[in-house]
């Protein structure tokens, strides 16, 4: 078939105009978020203490084995056990990784989230819910199919909800001074109890995306447009610990993204998790761990104490100020100097 110059002219039209019209689509917010209205400004509660310590020194677990359940359980023996948490009668919010619809570490390991839901019940909770928040150009209840993360929370027992539906209240931290104001759900900020599930992984816009930044899964896309947008994006994430305080963080890293992300980007099989109850400890030795693999430039050629998530939060007082703060206890299923390296390793880059 014969292309005319005046077919080429309306061919090459329509194909920029689809082009335009997907850029619009995948960056522009959709149009239902700018409807959504606050129930109310909520006063941010009082600070929870990290039942998690040693001493004074915040207790950092890290297991490596094959049995995801058994190692998900064995972190959290390491720091005291999961009957520190008392959750006996009480609903837990479980809280994963659930940012778009890419398979883990680009989301949390499903495996993982059931073990979670798996111990909390063990421990006797009432009632586990699983929720978050995708990006919003993926819709939650789509990506939690995809990923294998609603099936594996409903097998174990949880009730899964999307924050997309929740009702919305505003939080306005008094000691923010790059997030003043945004909202969350109100099923979050009524939650008795938090586990937050994040991933290790690097991010291409904030550095990195491990307990701190786990929690932009809970503010408004308006709020999270303007973060992501801001110079100020790793200070803002810092100030969302403000508002909320998770009191157990269980850190996937079966798969850790050590490059790139953070959607998808170069992995390892580190084949461990993480547990702790200072959400800027566990950063550290994700950081730690990261830097270990030397690929991520934002990461390797900084202390991770220089971090900027980490700086703020460390300003704010949300966790460890310092290698100092922090113990790290650690177990592997067999003899493994792979593994003992590693250990070496963070030890090192958390002192550093």
């Amino acid at each position: 078939m014969k292309i005319t110059r005046r077919k080429l002219i309306y061919l090459l039209g329509l194909a920029g105009s689809i082009s335009i019209l997907y850029t619009i689509n995948r960056w522009m917010l959709p149009l239902q978020y700018f409807f959504v209205k606050s129930s109310g400004t909520f006063p941010i509660k009082e600070r929870k203490l990290n039942p998690f310590i040693w001493g004074r020194k915040s207790l950092v677990g890290i297991v490596k084995g094959k049995n995801i359940g058994e190692i998900v359980k064995k972190s959290v023996e390491l720091i005291g056990g999961i009957e520190r948490l008392n959750v006996r009668e009480k609903e837990v919010l479980v809280k994963p990784n659930v940012n778009s619809d890419d398979p883990y570490p680009g989301t949390t390991n499903p495996s993982v989230v059931k073990g979670v839901v798996e111990l909390l019940y063990e421990a006797k909770a009432s009632k586990v819910i699983v929720g978050d928040m995708s990006n919003p150009h993926y819709p939650t209840k789509d990506s939690m199919r995809k990923t294998g993360i609603q099936k594996a929370a409903e097998d174990a027992g949880a009730q899964v909800v999307y924050f997309d539906d929740d009702e919305w209240i505003t939080v306005k931290p008094e000691q923010a001074e790059y997030f003043k104001s945004f909202l969350i759900p109100k099923t979050v900020y009524e939650a008795e109890k938090i586990v937050s599930v994040p991933v290790i992984k690097t991010h291409s816009i904030a550095t990195y995306s491990m307990s701190l930044k786990n929690w932009v899964g809970i503010i408004h896309p308006r709020n999270r447009s303007v973060l992501h947008t801001s110079r100020n994006i790793e200070e803002m994430i810092a100030e969302i610990g403000l508002a909320i305080r998770p009191d157990l963080i269980i850190m996937d890293g079966t798969k850790s993204m050590v490059a790139g992300g953070p959607f998808r980007g170069t992995t390892r099989d580190t084949n461990i998790v993480l547990a702790s109850g200072d959400r800027v400890a566990i950063d550290a030795v994700g950081l730690s761990i990261v830097k270990s693999f030397g690929l991520w430039d934002r990461v390797v050629n900084k202390s991770v104490w220089e971090q900027r998530q980490i700086k703020r939060a460390v300003e704010l007082k949300l966790g460890a100020t310092s290698a100092r703060d922090i113990k790290l206890v650690a177990h592997s299923d067999t003899k493994d100097t792979e593994f003992s390296q590693l250990v070496d390793s963070i030890n090192a880059n958390l002192g550093s």
